[in-house]
């Protein structure tokens, strides 16, 4: 097995360790705790640990992009702007081949949402 397919391979871990949450949002400990933390459901690890689901984290930062990202300035080039037209004169007709939409995603985002704060001084 060459050096490719085992990284490929390896598992990514589910729980993400308090210390490591912020950094892999890319953000600072502080902003963590006052913006994304209270939404998340909190995984006692061991005495006094505590982690986070990864897929929760991921799930959070695609709400948040979908509520604050903006696209590309006019005259940069995204990264799929030759693949696919942002726009035509035309309007279009087919059928839609996501089949996330409306499903499993929406329903987990809706949970996060709807989590109050948990009142915990655990770190």
């Amino acid at each position: 097995m060459n050096h490719i397919s085992r990284q490929s391979s390896e598992l990514q871990p589910r729980v993400v360790r308090f210390r490591n949450a912020p950094a892999y949002l890319g953000m600072d400990r502080n902003r963590f705790n006052a913006e994304v933390r209270p939404f998340l459901t909190e995984v006692p690890i061991g005495t006094q640990g505590i982690g986070f689901d990864r897929l929760e984290l991921d799930a959070w930062f695609e709400d948040y992009k979908s509520c604050n990202g903006r696209p590309a300035q006019k005259g940069e080039h995204s990264w799929d702007a030759n693949k696919y037209r942002a726009s035509s004169k035309e309007p279009g007709s087919g059928t839609s081949t996501n089949a996330s939409s409306g499903g499993e995603f929406a329903k987990a985002l809706t949970q996060l949402a709807s989590k109050k704060p948990k009142d915990t001084s655990r770190e």
